[in-house]
Parts: C-alpha cells; sequence; structure tokens
C-alpha cells in the first residue's frame, strides 16, 4: 500500500467513525475555534503558537546567514530568540518580521497536506519542528513547554487510532489559522496600553522607519490570508457543489 493509500484509509476510517468530510472540517474548525476564542483554553494553547512563533525567527535567522543564540519561552506565553549578526539591514528585518506569520504559514502548509491526504506529513513536520525548538531552548519552562506538547504529539502519534490522530491533525491545522490571527489584535491592545514597546511591529518600524501601525496591518493581512485559504483547502468538501 502507497503513502497516499494509507492516507486515504485514515480519512476513510476517521469519515466512517464522525460522519462525512464536510462534517470533519466543520466540527474540528468550531473546536479549534472555541479553543482560541475562550479565554481559559487559549490561555494553555497559545504556547503552541508561541513555539512555532519563535521557530519563525530562528528558521528565517538561519537562513539569512546570522548566527542562532538560542531561544527561551515564558510563562506568561511570551518568548524571545536571539540571534548574532548585523543589527539592520534585510536580514534582520526579515528575522523580525518572520514571528507572527510563522503558525499561520505553517496552518496553510498544513492546510495543503490535509487536502492531499498527507496526514502522516503533517505529524512529521510537527515532530521535527518541535525538536528543533527544543534543542535550542535555553529555559527550564521552555523545555517543559517543548517537551508537553512532544509528549501529546507522540500520543496521539503512537497510541491513538486513525479516527483520533485524523480529527487531531485537523484541529492542530485549524488551530495554527486561527491562532495565528488573534496575537496581532492582543498585540495592538498591548500597544494601546503603551506596553510591548518592544514588540515585533515596534522593531521593524525602528529598523525600516515605517510606523509599527502599517506593520501591524501587514502581520494582519498575511495572518487573515492564510486563514482564508486554509480554511478554503480544509473546507473544500463543504465548499463543493
Amino acid at each position: 500500500m502507497t503513502t497516499t493509500d494509507q492516507a486515504n484509509a485514515v480519512l476513510n476510517a476517521f469519515e466512517l467513525g464522525f460522519g462525512a468530510a464536510s462534517t470533519i472540517a466543520v466540527v474540528t474548525g468550531v473546536v479549534a475555534c472555541a479553543v482560541v476564542f475562550l479565554r481559559t483554553p487559549w490561555r494553555f494553547a497559545r504556547n503552541v503558537v508561541t513555539i512555532v512563533h519563535e521557530a519563525g525567527h530562528a528558521l528565517v535567522a538561519l537562513l539569512a546567514g546570522r548566527r542562532l543564540q538560542g531561544i527561551r519561552l515564558h510563562s506568561d506565553t511570551s518568548g524571545v530568540t536571539v540571534s548574532r549578526g548585523r543589527a539592520s539591514g534585510p536580514g534582520m528585518v526579515l528575522t523580525t518580521l518572520a514571528g507572527y506569520p510563522a503558525p499561520a504559514l505553517l496552518g496553510l502548509a498544513f492546510s495543503g497536506l490535509v487536502s492531499a491526504g498527507r496526514l502522516s506529513v503533517v505529524l512529521g513536520i510537527a515532530a521535527a519542528l518541535l525538536l528543533g525548538v527544543l534543542v535550542m531552548v535555553r529555559n527550564a519552562y521552555g523545555v517543559l513547554s517543548v517537551v508537553l506538547s512532544a509528549l501529546v504529539l507522540g500520543a496521539v502519534a503512537l497510541v491513538a487510532g486513525p479516527g483520533p490522530q485524523a480529527a487531531f491533525v485537523y484541529v492542530m491545522t485549524w488551530f495554527l489559522l486561527f491562532g495565528a490571527v488573534r496575537p496581532v489584535f492582543e498585540l495592538q491592545a498591548k500597544r494601546r496600553r503603551g506596553a510591548a514597546r518592544d514588540s515585533d511591529a515596534d522593531q521593524l518600524a525602528r529598523l525600516t522607519g515605517v510606523p509599527a501601525v502599517i506593520w501591524l496591518l501587514v502581520l494582519l493581512v498575511l495572518t487573515v490570508s492564510c486563514l482564508v485559504g486554509g480554511g478554503m483547502l480544509l473546507a473544500g468538501p463543504v465548499l463543493a457543489p
């Protein structure tokens, strides 16, 4: 059996257990939306968004030729990625810009894989991302956050049956898409209160001379565009005539 056949078999098993593909897309989307927009679940799940956010900074820093020093994740769900290199220029701009769109772009990539039935690839990429972040984390809380996330992912991949695995992948993908948008609004709310003066948007403003509010708009357009595009891929069966 080929990898595609295996993925289709998983999807078929999931549909037999949970209903048509359109129902899968809607139910998992609602669950992910609730996790993002309800205060209590978001307070815990936001750590996942922070992990991907900092991974985005780290990956682009490496691609831009900067020397990655480490990642720190904090209990207030904030994080920081430290890299060495020029303090200005395109590499620094791209590194600073990469954080907020990273969950949205990963969610969009996962949406394409899910729509193609490549669920195992999604789990593999998620595992590789967590491993890469774990290697670079430099504080105890960060290690704990990444290890707990890896344990959940490992339990789903190794213990859960095809149906729960597929449900997890759908929810995770929807969560990344929705979860990328809320932090942009949270950042603007903090800036309105006079906080977050060293945010990514403010750093971009200092690096480029473009006002921070414009960078916030850019981040919002990027994250919402990924949400719309990824949502269309995931909800394909719903949208189909």
